[in-house]
């Protein structure tokens, strides 16, 4: 009796997997990014409410294996145009993920930082290092696979049109990367990073960085350095950024951060090539999560330039996340 009640028990378990069937599903995304600022720069003070970006798009699951994903971005180009906001294409790719292996084609998230703007986490308030400093774009055409060996161990292998989401395809010119993340114990994770892009002169680019993720304390580092700038042989940047982020409550975190850019002085030049965007950033805040899909965060930062005789810029933020 009793090894007829397992046998229909084990029966009934087969049966029910076999009858549950993956349904279609999917639903529309909205994230917008808002901020009032207040500047003190040479003497001079100014204050306005800005909104820089605004993701609209929609995500459908085919089946447990095939994703895809559209969203446009509504921001502030700030190319001194007539246009105080610009659409972009910013997303709009497949993906096939089975077990440890993901493919995604079309218009993809890059790589190159995407583990350390999840790490830092305030991407509304301020960008990660090589995006904030114009290393790479964040979305672009191309592929991306992605390969878990092992709990502790990852690769990502992708090839980009390398121009970016908002220029598309402006020459044949290909991007490969390939970048590798470890985590070798509990809260800890490792990362390593290199791409190449260009013919004649290649630009190449070289990431490392390291971070703990406790269940309170996050304190993350990384250095990041690009040769030939943009395939212009000579322009190479490089700079780093140190961020920690302290978790009070469910609601309230603590973060400070600080960011170095600086660029290499060409040949007959008594100044780096891109002085006027090299400099020193330090900032402090507070993030407040009043309600789920809302973030209010309250900062201050000081810029310091690498240009001689520029006084340094002070910045009072109060930037907002929205997320539906």
């Amino acid at each position: 009796m009793l090894l007829l009640l397992v046998q229909g028990i084990i029966t009934m378990g087969f049966s029910q997997e076999s009858t549950e069937e993956f349904k279609p599903n999917g639903k529309p995304l909205a994230l917008i990014f808002s901020n009032f600022r207040y500047t003190a720069e040479d003497g001079d003070t100014w204050g306005r409410f800005q909104i820089r970006r605004a993701y609209l798009g929609y995500e459908y699951n085919f089946s447990s294996n095939w994703y895809a994903k559209a969203v446009l971005d509504v921001g502030n180009p700030d190319d001194g145009g007539r246009y105080e906001f610009s659409a972009f294409l910013k997303n709009a790719y497949f993906r096939y993920k089975k077990n440890k292996f993901s493919a995604s084609f079309g218009m993809v998230s890059t790589t190159q930082f995407k583990v350390s703007e999840k790490i830092w986490g305030y991407r509304y308030m301020l960008k990660s290092h090589q995006d904030a400093y114009r290393y790479s774009s964040s979305a672009d055409l191309g592929f991306v696979l992605t390969y878990k060996f092992a709990d502790f161990i990852s690769a990502d292998f992708a090839v980009y049109n390398g121009e970016g989401y908002q220029k598309l395809e402006a020459d044949s010119v290909l991007r490969p990367a390939l970048g590798i993340t470890v985590n070798p114990i509990k809260d800890i994770t490792a990362r390593i990073y290199l791409d190449v892009m260009g013919d004649e002169v290649k630009q190449q680019s070289l990431a490392g960085f390291l971070a703990y993720t406790g269940e309170k304390l996050t304190v993350a580092g990384e250095y990041n350095y690009q040769k030939d700038f943009r395939m212009r042989e000579g322009q190479d940047i490089y700079g780093m950024s140190f961020y920690a982020t302290y978790k009070a409550s469910n609601k309230i975190k603590v973060f400070a951060r600080y960011d170095s850019i600086d660029s290499s002085t060409l040949d007959g030049e008594d100044q780096p090539w891109q002085v006027g965007r090299d400099g020193d950033l330090i900032m402090a805040g507070l993030e407040f999560a009043p309600i789920k899909g809302v973030k209010l965060t309250p900062n201050i930062r000081n810029w310091s330039y690498a240009e001689a005789g520029r006084s340094n810029r002070v910045d009072l933020f109060l930037n907002c996340e929205v997320k539906f």
